[in-house]
């Protein structure tokens, strides 16, 4: 597998990662929202999942699922 580092991707290689290796697979779109500072190059993914497991695990509020669209929108 190639590296999914934001150094080594583009912005549309990440957006495609998280739509294709089945991160959001059949997930609320709310959820693809947690993704957009790894899509946008300002946390790693892996600083993203371990932000979300974080919260989770806490009980603290995780993202809105409510009205979200797409990181096909992006």
């Amino acid at each position: 597998m190639a590296s999914i580092l934001i150094k080594d991707t583009t912005r549309e290689e990440r957006a495609r990662i998280v739509n294709e290796e089945g991160l959001c697979d059949g997930c609320s779109p709310g959820l693809l929202r947690m993704y957009d500072d790894y899509i946008n190059g300002t946390k790693e993914l892996r600083e993203v999942n371990m932000e979300f497991n974080a919260r989770y695990v806490s009980g603290q509020t995780g993202p809105d699922k409510s009205g979200m669209s797409c990181v096909e929108g992006h």
